[in-house]
């Protein structure tokens, strides 16, 4: 018999995982809240501290740090869809071998501009070579890719921000999600690169097929479309990945909201009521990425205001009851943190209250103390 689920159920399962029904307790290592999430989004990497931080209790942003930085247990580089991420360093040996493996698109820059899939190649290899054991700037690592390749490495012909970087920046992320960069420490205020530690990738039709599992588990009941979509990749590939997993038996398939959707095989166990409660997620969370169907967790008017075009995480959201249900933005001065929240309905006077703590764990996170305003928002996306 077919195990039939509604949103409330998928929901609530989600948020329990997510450690966002309930945080992570105390002294919960940081690279154990990533690895529940699979990635945190890091592009701006206050965000990826505070998607971390409201998933753990009393985690600030000195232990996302901490793990960066320290015992090296993150990893910041490019993950899925190509952008940078927060990854468990327990992870890359998955991650490293599933990303290249993903088909990708036409190249969208001219054919005197593009590289060549053997000129990514060398371009990647040099990175990793130039990159161990040391971290370097942009244009020193530019250097170090053209003595090890030639001249066309760093012909400036890559348009970028009214500027040409060199040619081999195309191929940065293809780097990152090799395994053979990460980001380092800021020098002063220039982004440095390194190498991560030594690891073995795992055989890449093993990682690819983990990577849906995991993905399954985190964020499940999903269907190749939604999984293709979390990962930029295209469509009729995962659609065949997960007829293959089918049909190996290691994933199964449910009926979520009367639709056809997998979930991994033998996980079928969800709570039985929806999680109540008021969340505050930052900018491209992985819940709000990642979460399936989109209309269903941005209901009504949240799908206009807090989506870019049908696209999620270009706005902070106010969660209540597992639904997209406002927008919010911090603006921090010194040591206070201003937490603007705009709910797009009436909250009640419980969740009132609950929004309070929120926003003071917003800024426990953030190390600030938090003030919380209630009004609109002003600022556009990604402010």
């Amino acid at each position: 018999m077919t195990v039939r689920i509604t949103w409330d159920q998928a929901s609530a399962r989600r948020l329990e995982r997510q450690f966002l029904a309930a945080p992570a307790e105390r002294g919960t290592p940081a690279a154990d809240i990533v690895g529940t999430m699979l990635a945190a989004h890091a592009q701006v990497l206050s965000a990826a501290e505070v998607s971390v931080g409201v998933r753990g209790t009393g985690t600030t942003r000195t232990d996302v740090r901490a793990a960066l930085r320290e015992d090296r247990s993150l990893v910041k580089t490019h993950g899925p869809r190509g952008t940078v991420h927060l990854l468990t360093l327990r992870d890359l040996p998955m991650w490293s071998a599933a990303l290249p493996a993903v088909p990708s698109g036409a190249s969208p820059f001219a054919p005197d501009v593009r590289v060549t899939e053997e000129q990514a190649g060398q371009i990647v290899a040099a990175i990793g070579d130039a990159l161990d054991g040391v971290c370097l700037t942009v244009d020193e690592l530019t250097a170090e890719i053209v003595a090890r390749t030639g001249s066309w490495a760093g012909d400036p012909v890559m348009p970028a921000f009214q500027d040409l970087w060199p040619r081999w920046r195309q191929a940065l992320h293809r780097a990152g999600q090799s395994g053979a960069l990460c980001f380092g420490p800021n020098r002063g205020r220039k982004v440095t690169y390194t190498r991560p530690p030594h690891f073995d990738p795992l055989p890449p039709r093993d990682a690819v097929r983990e990577l849906v599992r995991r993905y399954l588990r985190a964020y499940g009941p999903a269907t190749p479309a939604y999984f293709a979509k979390w990962l930029a990749a295209p469509g009729g590939w995962a659609g065949g990945l997960f007829r293959e997993l089918a049909q190996a038996g290691e994933i199964e398939e449910v009926a979520f909201e009367g639709a056809s959707a997998w979930v991994a095989a033998g996980d079928t166990a969800f709570p039985d009521g929806p999680v109540r409660g008021v969340r505050l997620l930052p900018y491209f969370d992985a819940y709000g990425i990642a979460a399936q169907p989109r209309e269903l967790l941005f209901p009504g008017a949240a799908y206009r205001r807090a989506l870019a075009g049908g696209q999620a995480g270009n706005y902070p959201v106010l969660l209540v009851d597992g639904v997209v249900a406002g927008v919010w933005h911090q603006r921090r001065q010194g040591r206070r943190t201003t937490v603007t929240v705009e709910p797009l309905g009436r909250l009640t006077a419980r969740q009132e209250r609950e929004l309070g703590k929120q926003a003071e764990r917003v800024g426990g996170v953030l190390e600030s103390r938090a003030e919380l305003v209630v009004g609109e928002v002003t600022v556009g996306a990604h402010a």
